[in-house]
C-alpha cells in the first residue's frame, strides 16, 4: 500500500519517510511516530492501517539524521543499538522531520500525530510545540512525565500499560495531575502492547486504544 518517499526539513536537511495513501480521497492525515526501532515492518504496517481506515499517513524516519535507513526488530541483540541511536538524535532536529512530516500529510487534511514509544513523547510535544497539528494520541510515551506540565495547543489522548517498567504508574498520575483535561487510559498491560511483533503485545489492550484513537481522530480531524 505504501512506498518510501523523500522529505526536505526547513533546515535543509533530508530524510525519509514511509507514506500510505488511502484508497480514495482521503480524510485527514496521520503523522505515526516510530518508536526506537526505526521505521521497521512495524511501524509501516501502523501506517498501512491508517491508509485503510482512510488517512493519508506519513512515517518519518527520526533515525535519518543520525544513520540513514535503520530497521531494527525486537530481540535483546536490537536494542543496545536503538538506544544508542535514540541517544544520538537531537529533539530539535526530530521535531523539524515530524514538521516536515505535517506538511506532507496536510495533503490528506487536517493532521494528527500518532506516536509509540519514543513516538509517543513526541507526539505530546508536537502537541504543544508544532504548528498544524489538529490532534494527537500518544502510546506509552516514557518521557511525558519530565515534561508535563508543557501546554498542549491541540486535543491530546495518552494511552499506558499499568506494568509498564519503563513508565510507574506514579509518572502517569503526574501526567494526570498536570494535565486534567486530557483523556488519560491504563490498560493491564506493558509497554509496547500495541505492537504484534513484541512479546508484551497485548491484543485486548490494543483493540481497545486502537478503537479510542480511531474515534478520536474520527471526530478531531473531520
Amino acid at each position: 500500500m505504501g512506498e518510501m518517499i523523500q522529505l526536505t526539513c526547513t533546515d535543509g536537511v533530508t530524510i525519509g519517510a514511509y507514506g500510505a495513501r488511502p484508497s480514495g480521497a482521503p480524510k485527514g492525515g496521520v503523522v505515526v511516530l516510530q518508536e526506537i526501532f526505526g521505521v521497521n515492518h512495524h511501524i509501516r504496517s501502523v501506517a498501512d492501517r491508517f491508509a485503510a481506515a482512510g488517512y493519508l499517513a506519513i512515517a518519518p524516519a527520526l533515525f535519518d539524521r543520525v544513520e540513514p535507513g535503520v530497521e531494527l526488530g525486537y530481540g535483546v541483540e536490537d536494542r543496545p543499538r536503538a538506544m544508542d541511536l535514540r541517544g544520538r538524535c537531537k529533539l530539535d532536529g526530530a521535531l523539524a522531520d515530524i514538521e516536515a512530516s505535517i506538511s506532507v500529510a496536510r495533503q490528506g487534511g487536517k493532521v494528527g500525530l500518532v506516536g509509540y514509544c519514543w513516538g509517543g513523547t513526541l507526539a505530546f510535544l508536537g502537541a504543544c510545540r508544532l504548528p498544524g497539528v489538529t490532534a494527537a494520541v500518544s502510546y506509552y510515551g516514557a518521557g511525558i512525565a519530565a515534561v508535563a506540565t508543557e501546554r498542549p495547543r491541540t486535543p491530546l489522548m495518552l494511552h499506558f500499560g499499568a506494568h509498564d517498567k519503563h513508565i510507574p504508574l506514579s509518572d502517569v498520575e503526574k501526567i494526570r495531575s498536570a494535565q486534567p483535561t486530557v483523556p488519560v487510559f491504563v490498560y493491564d498491560a506493558d509497554h509496547g502492547f500495541n505492537c504484534d511483533e513484541r512479546e508484551s503485545y497485548n491484543k485486548a489492550a490494543a483493540d481497545e486504544a486502537g478503537r479510542r484513537t480511531m474515534e478520536f481522530l474520527a471526530a478531531e480531524l473531520k
